[in-house]
């Protein structure tokens, strides 16, 4: 059955979206998603319920010479794990692929990208002195799953590279969004897009997040605060227990440190939900262009020439961000379908009640 978006709600959101409404809308850029869903019953460490798995996000598709990805990053909280950082605040660049899954399961997923780039990039490694680098970032999914038994292995990252696409992003609850709780609600992954026309060039401004966040009483959609409203089947009595990792990827021409200042922006995105970055959530942002790309720096000329928008235009660069990321949330919360708990066993996490939301937005003046 296909899950409605946001969008389909009526829920009255701002600007113009690419075709698909997802950070598949940048050319080139792949998402694909390898989804674990097995088991029932109580939890048994070790042996399930298993509900995870791995989103991962190809900036470059599948081109086979390893080419930078001009980045940036902020935290802003760091109650969580972004791989890889440290060579993107310096460098300002990656190389290869975006995983995402959950908190326990980078080592694995680690493992099966540098595998994926050790074959993507076979020529290069086998004629150069090269090391692979990936980006693995994570959310906590250990209320709706099995994260001790250590379930995710480098072959569901290996799964979830053969299978990105330039298509839909599958939201809700899938992928490493698969045991995601958002606001107390089930949460996961969530993507939207946005136009940009700039002195007659467009470019697209897209987002995907891994939705594992916030408190009920938090939750606010386009002003409008639901959460005051949704008052029923609640999780959470000790606050936040979650993180949310934002991915914002443009075709615009930035250099590093102006995505860093957009990576920024996601914060605002977020905020307009209604979380304020709670203490024990790790709310870690990603943002990359796919502009400008050139040969590994090993191998590229002593010089470097890289086009890059002036800063005095990036205002609608910003706004578009903070729409896109607000929007991939809500896609995320409207993909999402039920869960039973395992911490404790036997509540269910229940999804987004359409009907209910709708009413409440109507009634605020933010429905169609």
């Amino acid at each position: 059955m296909t899950r409605p978006r946001a969008r389909d709600l009526g829920l009255d959101l701002p600007g113009y979206t690419g075709p698909m409404n997802a950070i598949t809308d940048i050319p080139d850029v792949l998402v694909g998603v390898n989804t674990r869903i097995e088991g029932d019953g109580p939890l048994r460490t070790g042996h399930g319920p298993v509900r995870t798995g791995v989103t991962t996000i190809l900036p470059r598709g599948r081109e086979s010479e390893p080419r930078p990805v001009w980045a940036g990053l902020y935290a802003l909280n760091g109650n969580g794990e972004l791989t890889g950082s440290h060579w993107i605040r310096d460098g300002g660049y990656f190389v290869g692929p975006i995983c995402i899954t959950n908190t326990h399961g980078v080592g694995a997923v680690h493992h099966g990208a540098t595998q994926w780039m050790l074959r993507q990039y076979a020529h290069t490694f086998e004629n150069e002195h090269l090391w692979a680098m990936p980006v693995v970032a994570e959310t906590y999914d250990g209320v709706l799953n099995d994260i001790n038994g250590m379930h995710i292995t480098p072959n569901d990252a290996l799964k979830a590279l053969d299978a990105a696409s330039d298509g839909p992003v599958p939201e809700g609850n899938t992928g490493g969004g698969t045991g995601m709780i958002c606001y107390e609600l089930k949460g996961g992954t969530g993507s939207a897009s946005r136009l940009i026309d700039l002195d007659g060039s467009s470019y697209t401004m897209a987002a995907l997040v891994q939705a594992n966040h916030g408190t009920r009483p938090w939750f606010t959609a386009l002003g409008v605060p639901v959460g005051r409203y949704m008052t029923d089947d609640r999780l959470f009595t000790k606050g936040e227990q979650g993180s949310i990792i934002v991915v914002l990827g443009t075709d615009a021409p930035l250099l590093p440190h102006q995505l860093e200042r957009l990576a920024r922006r996601a914060a605002i995105g977020i905020g307009r939900g209604g979380t304020p970055g709670g203490n024990n959530s790790g709310d870690i942002f990603l943002a990359f262009s796919v502009a400008n790309s050139r040969p590994l720096m090993q191998f590229d000329s002593p010089k470097l020439t890289l086009e890059c928008l002036n800063d005095e235009v990036l205002d609608n660069v910003y706004l578009a961000a903070v729409e896109a990321v607000e929007e991939a949330v809500l896609n995320a919360l409207v993909a999402a379908q039920d869960m039973t708990t395992l911490r404790p066993y036997g509540r269910v996490c229940r999804a987004i009640d359409h009907d209910q939301l709708t009413d409440i937005m109507r009634k605020h003046g933010r429905c169609r």
